[in-house]
């Protein structure tokens, strides 16, 4: 499993685009490809809303891939 400690700037970031800041994609259309597949989970479980609402404390899963948003 890798780990990434992703800073967060300001009060959230949207899903597909915490995926594209975190490297794990090009663009934020493809973020949101990616979530509508059901691959990402949001704290353990799947999420499939593209723009849902990522805070500091939550940890984003992608294949073996997970992101700690820190505020």
């Amino acid at each position: 499993m890798q780990h990434i400690d992703f800073e967060l700037e300001g009060d959230y970031v949207e899903l597909n685009q915490l995926l594209k800041l975190a490297g794990l994609c090009d663009s934020g259309g493809q973020g949101k490809q990616i979530v509508a597949s059901g691959a990402v989970y949001v704290d353990g479980q799947q999420e499939l809303r593209k723009t849902c609402k990522i805070h500091a404390g939550q940890t984003v899963q992608l294949d073996d891939v997970a992101i700690r948003v820190q505020g």
